[in-house]
């Protein structure tokens, strides 16, 4: 339950905290004084949108805290999956700074707004006033079918094979879309990747081919030079290999007298061996050069190909033509086994089809068999309430394909007359009987939802007297399963609050702001008869006041 909410620097609020008790917590307050505020606040913490309009102080930022006692509320799991600590009282914190940007904890460790609403939406629930509207919306009349019927297990099993359902129709859809255009993209793929498997191309291999043409187009000039290499460092007489091997020997003989000489004679030795390396390589590249036309004939036109296939595919690199290649061969083993695949598709959305439409037919079966309960609770208590003669009836329809939530349709039927033939809610209520159906709605919820806290803001509008009285009845049994704190502007409803705080708009400083403070005793009295007799209080409104609280 909802133990301590405090608030700095919200709308009018530049600082507030409340402590809420078990059972039914009341709050009055005069029209604008800023009741539906706390309700903002509260909102915006369990993950509302926000943004600098909520500062009442454009320099500062605003902060909003909640504790809650979640012990009996088997939330563990959710504390385990979102990796947060898990506490018996739960510290919730939302914070808006002055540049609009919101920052969140759950027991001071940062979470994202949808992990906010998560949890919120398993400890709390927020009856705003508009949401009276909502008893007209189809999904909304789904939503608390559902509750009632208790059908959390089997939609957790329907959804995600609806969703697999939808991805293999989508796929399905694609597929078929494209084998349309199959046939000439086949055909046009082959060809391409035909004509790039026929030029067999390797990596590397156009700057090999531009090296060999090169040497090709220079091969006499490169004979030339190698032979002249060899035979100026090699041949018999006058060779410079030879007139090394005479000066090494002149050296070796003045050795004897001169031992800088042999050192010489040595390093001459080491460009010996080197000069006749290179003379050797040079008789083997003569050796290997051809002036071979034809072989560069075949070069020239291998490089014209090469650099034809990259201008006609438009890519900038062998590697590229090569990965355009293997591209093209998976497209055409693609579009080869298309029909397999498609085929393997229908079988799949016929198989998820018949596994959710068993599952679907599961949650029909459950709603239908909860819908005569859910008529009579609901009957029965807006006879209590007043509309002596209230017809209430769900119609369960079938949607004409597959959704999210099954293949029903939910619509409430309401009549508040006699012989007369219930209709769409949305269609002939009044706000009063909209105010009456809700509560009656929240009453039978709360004994199934599990929830912490539920909050009324002003569920009792458009009704009042004896009506009134009965309203504040039945939420004060749904007290009594858990926590309430009811935000109204009836007396009668007032005095069943177990506490009781009144808002209030404080004007001593230089701006208003709004404060709440607890109600006991005789302020709690003058309270309630302001509220019988307005402004002026007169005895007759203390006495009523009494005689209200006196009898809860």
């Amino acid at each position: 339950m909802l133990k301590t909410l405090r608030i700095q620097n919200y709308a009018l609020i530049d600082q507030l905290e409340i402590d809420f008790q078990p059972g039914l917590n009341t709050i009055t307050g005069e029209t604008g004084a800023g009741k539906s505020i706390l309700l903002g606040a509260l909102a915006m913490l369990l993950g509302q949108r926000a943004d600098t309009a909520v500062l009442k102080d454009k320099e500062r930022s605003c902060v909003v805290e909640a504790d809650f006692d979640i012990a009996n509320y088997n939330l563990h799991e959710f504390f385990e999956r979102n990796d947060i600590d898990y506490e018996q009282i739960t510290t919730i914190r939302r914070m808006i700074n002055t540049s609009g940007k919101s920052r969140a904890f759950i027991n001071e460790t940062p979470v994202n707004l949808s992990t906010l609403k998560e949890l919120g939406d398993n400890i709390i629930d927020i009856h705003s006033q508009h949401q009276n509207l909502l008893l007209g919306n189809s999904q909304f009349q789904l939503k608390v079918l559902d509750a009632m019927a208790n059908t959390k297990a089997q939609l957790t099993a329907y959804e995600p094979v609806y969703q697999q359902l939808r991805k293999a129709q989508t796929a399905l859809q694609n597929a078929e879309a494209e084998i349309q255009n199959a046939s000439a993209d086949l055909d046009y793929a082959q060809h391409q990747l035909s004509e790039l498997q026929a030029a067999a191309i390797r990596p590397g291999e156009l700057e090999e081919l531009e090296e060999l043409q090169t040497q090709l187009t220079h091969a006499g000039e490169i004979k030339n030079a190698m032979q002249h290499c060899s035979s100026t460092l090699n041949q018999e007489q006058a060779s410079v290999i030879a007139n090394i091997k005479d000066i090494q020997a002149q050296l070796r003989r003045c050795a004897e007298y001169l031992p800088e000489a042999a050192s010489i004679a040595q390093r001459l030795e080491s460009c010996r061996i080197e000069l006749k390396d290179i003379a050797n390589e040079a008789d083997r590249i003569f050796s290997r050069i051809d002036m071979d036309e034809d072989a560069l004939q075949r070069t020239s036109e291998r490089i014209d190909l090469l650099y034809s296939l990259l201008q006609k595919h438009r890519v900038q690199s062998l590697q590229e033509l090569i990965a355009l290649r293997d591209s093209l061969q998976q497209r055409v083993e693609h579009l080869q086994h298309l029909d397999f695949d498609i085929e393997q598709q229908r079988k799949q959305v016929a198989k998820l089809t018949t596994q959710a439409q068993q599952l679907a037919s599961d949650l029909s079966n459950l709603r239908r068999a909860t819908i005569p309960s859910l008529e009579k609770q609901v009957t029965a208590l807006l006879e209590q309430l007043g509309i002596r003669y209230a017809t209430f009836s769900v119609q369960l329809s079938p949607l004409q394909s597959l959704g999210v939530h099954g293949t029903d349709q939910v619509t409430f039927l309401f009549s508040a007359n006699k012989q007369i033939a219930p209709q769409e809610l949305a269609r002939v209520a009044s706000g009063g009987e909209l105010s009456r159906l809700m509560l009656s709605l929240k009453s039978i919820l709360a004994q199934t939802s599990g929830l912490a806290t539920i909050i009324f803001d002003e569920i009792d509008t458009g009704v009042s007297g004896d009506v009134a009285d009965k309203m504040g009845g039945i939420i004060a049994a749904i007290s009594q399963r858990l926590q309430v704190i009811n935000i109204t502007h009836l007396p009668q409803i007032a005095a069943k609050g177990d506490t009781h705080f009144a808002v209030y708009k404080d004007h001593s400083s230089a701006q208003s702001s709004t404060r709440i403070r607890p109600l006991t005793g005789d302020d709690r009295v003058k309270a309630i008869a302001q509220m019988l007799s307005g402004e002026t209080i007169t005895e007759a409104a203390l006495s009523n006041a009494r005689e209200l609280l006196k009898k809860q």
